[in-house]
């Protein structure tokens, strides 16, 4: 059996019970067909680059799977047919990662700097700048610094 790591992206407005659900129902049919999923890991909702299907964000999802290729043609043929799902990738390695996934490792590093009180990391707007008053602005040029526009 080959090996795969498999992401796909839920809709926005699932819960994550629902997103929970779906995975089990992908992993069923893996197992079904005579496979099996080595690690499963949900990293959540996220913002996407660009808006797909009218949805800013998605919930994402991996899996590392142990699984003939007829399985995991069977799973993304169901994927094609979930209205929920919005997008997946299935990749063929040549061995499952051990342990958390980069994506879970920098979300436990972004959370321990939060812990911190860092102020970069603190809400709000753009950092360096959040103090200035609008006053401190440089003046901006307009027509009127240039003169007269018309060829006199």
């Amino acid at each position: 059996m080959a090996l795969y790591e498999h992401v796909f992206l839920a809709r926005q407005d699932v819960s994550g019970q629902q997103v929970d659900g779906l995975i089990e129902q992908f992993k069923g049919i893996l197992e079904q067909n005579g496979g099996k999923v080595a690690k499963i890991e949900n990293w959540g909702l996220k913002t996407l680059a660009y808006r797909i299907r009218k949805n800013r964000k998605a919930h994402y999802a991996l899996l590392n799977i142990d699984a003939p290729a007829p399985a995991v043609a069977e799973m993304e043929r169901q994927m094609r047919l979930n209205e929920d799902v919005l997008r997946f990738i299935t990749v063929r390695v040549d061995e499952l990662e051990e342990g958390q996934s980069v994506m879970l490792q920098k979300r436990d590093r972004d959370d321990r700097r939060r812990g911190r009180g860092d102020r970069e990391f603190e809400g709000g707007g753009g950092g360096r700048d959040r103090d200035r008053d609008r006053d401190d602005r440089p003046r901006r040029r307009r027509e009127d610094d240039f003169g007269s526009m018309d060829n006199e």
